[in-house]
C-alpha cells in the first residue's frame, strides 16, 4: 500500500485547504497538547525514541490526532501504512498483515498501521487485528472521536495506550487564527480572532476553514464576516456518543444546581444540535418528579404540559414552553424525599422477599387460629 501521508506531502501544497497547508511537522508545532507532547512526556518520549507501543488516540475533532499521526510518520524508522476504516475491511488488513510478515522477514523493518476512526470497525474487523498486534506483528496506531472504552473491543483495548487529545484553549486557538492570517496574508483585528475563537468549539480545524472561507469575500476579515462564515457550521453534538451524555448531564446538573442560565445554555445547545425535543422533556419529566419532587409537586404538572404543548404546536414555537418548564425546574426548590422513599423500600424488598402481609392489612377477616403460635 502506497504512503497516503508522503504522496500528500509531495503534492503541490498551494491549492491545499488551509489546514492542510498549516499542519505541523514537528512535535514542537502541536498546539494545545502539552499534557502529551510537552518536554518530557511519556508520548513524546516514545516518538522520540521509536519504541512505539500500539495505542488509541482519542479525542474530539479538529484536536491533532492525525496530526500526531503525520509527526510520527516522519519520525519513525518503521514502514508506516495509514489506512481507513470507512475505506478498507479484513480483506485489505490481511493483505497489510503479509507484507508486514514479508518486511520482518526479509529487512528486519516494524510495520506502523495507522487506522483512522478505528471505532468504525465491527468486532469481526477487530477481531481479525487482535492477533497480529498481540504478536507485535504490526504496532497499532488507532485514532477516534468516540469513548474507545465503548467502540474498541476490550481485547485489543487491553494491547493498547490510550492518549486522550484535548480541545484546544482559547490561547492555542488564538495563535492558530494568527498563523492562519499570516499565511493567507490577510489583516485579522482582535475581535475577529475572539469571533473565531468563539465558534470555534475547541476544534483547530474549524478555525483555519472559517478563515479561509471569511478570507475569499476580501482582504480585510472583521467580526462579522467570521460570524457570517461561521454559520455553517453544527455544533459537535452527537446522538449516542460522549457529547450526547455529557451535554445532558451538564444540563440536569445545572437544572439541580439552580444555575438557570447554564441549564438554558445547554437547552439551546442541545435544540441547535439537533437533540430530539422529546428526549429532553422525558429527561426533564424524570428530573421534576426525581429532583424536584415533593418540595414543589406543581413542577411535574408544569413539564408535563410542557412536552403537550409541544406535541401540539411542534417546532420551532414548541421550544417556548419547553425553556419555561426549564426556568421553572432550575428555580424551583428540590427535594428527593420521594425518590429516597422508593429506593429504601426496593432495598427493603430485597432484603425481605415475600413476607407476609399483617392480616390487619389484608381484605380479609380473621380466621380461627390466625396469629396464634
Amino acid at each position: 500500500m502506497s504512503d497516503l501521508f508522503q504522496h500528500a506531502a509531495q503534492k503541490d501544497q498551494s491549492a491545499a485547504p488551509l489546514a492542510e497547508r498549516l499542519r505541523p511537522a514537528d512535535l514542537d508545532g502541536v498546539l494545545g497538547q502539552r499534557h502529551l507532547v510537552g518536554p518530557g512526556t511519556l508520548l513524546r518520549k516514545l516518538i522520540e525514541s521509536d519504541r512505539l507501543p500500539s495505542m488509541i488516540l482519542h479525542g474530539p475533532p479538529g484536536t491533532g490526532k492525525t496530526t500526531l499521526a503525520r509527526v510520527i510518520a516522519r519520525r519513525t524508522a518503521a514502514e508506516f501504512v495509514p489506512f481507513s476504516a470507512v475505506l478498507g475491511g479484513v480483506k485489505e488488513i490481511r493483505e497489510i498483515v503479509a507484507a508486514a510478515r514479508d518486511r520482518w522477514a526479509m529487512h528486519r523493518r516494524r510495520t506502523v498501521l495507522f487506522i483512522d476512526e478505528i471505532h468504525r470497525f465491527n468486532k469481526a474487523q477487530q477481531d481479525a487485528l487482535l492477533p497480529h498486534v498481540e504478536r507485535g506483528t504490526v504496532v497499532l496506531i488507532g485514532a477516534t472521536t468516540e469513548n474507545p472504552s465503548f467502540e474498541v473491543n476490550a481485547a485489543l483495548l487491553s494491547r493498547c495506550r490510550v492518549f486522550t487529545l484535548k480541545s484546544l484553549d482559547d490561547e492555542a486557538l488564538g495563535l492558530l487564527a494568527r498563523r492562519g492570517a499570516a499565511a493567507l496574508e490577510i489583516e485579522l483585528d482582535e475581535a475577529a480572532i475572539e469571533e473565531l475563537i468563539g465558534s470555534a468549539d475547541g476544534d483547530a480545524r474549524r478555525v483555519l476553514t472559517t478563515l479561509e472561507v471569511a478570507a475569499a469575500a476580501g482582504e480585510a476579515v472583521d467580526a462579522t464576516l467570521v460570524r457570517q462564515a461561521a454559520a455553517s457550521f453544527v455544533l459537535r453534538h452527537d446522538k449516542t456518543g460522549d457529547q450526547h451524555f455529557d451535554v445532558i448531564s451538564a444540563f440536569i446538573k445545572s437544572m439541580r444546581a439552580g444555575e438557570e442560565e447554564d441549564a438554558m445554555t445547554y437547552l439551546a445547545r442541545m435544540l441547535a444540535a439537533g437533540e430530539p425535543p422529546r428526549y429532553i422533556l422525558r429527561r426533564m419529566l424524570i428530573f421534576a418528579a426525581e429532583d424536584v419532587g415533593l418540595a414543589d409537586p406543581q413542577a411535574l404538572v408544569l413539564t408535563q404540559a410542557a412536552a403537550a404543548t409541544f406535541e401540539q404546536v411542534g417546532l420551532p414555537e414548541g421550544t417556548i414552553p419547553i425553556a419555561q418548564a426549564v426556568c421553572y425546574l432550575a428555580r424551583a426548590p428540590k427535594s428527593r424525599e420521594s425518590y429516597d422513599a422508593l429506593r429504601a423500600a426496593e432495598e427493603r424488598v430485597r432484603r425481605e422477599g415475600s413476607a407476609e402481609v399483617p392480616l390487619h392489612l389484608t381484605n380479609r377477616k380473621a380466621r380461627p387460629g390466625d396469629g396464634e403460635g
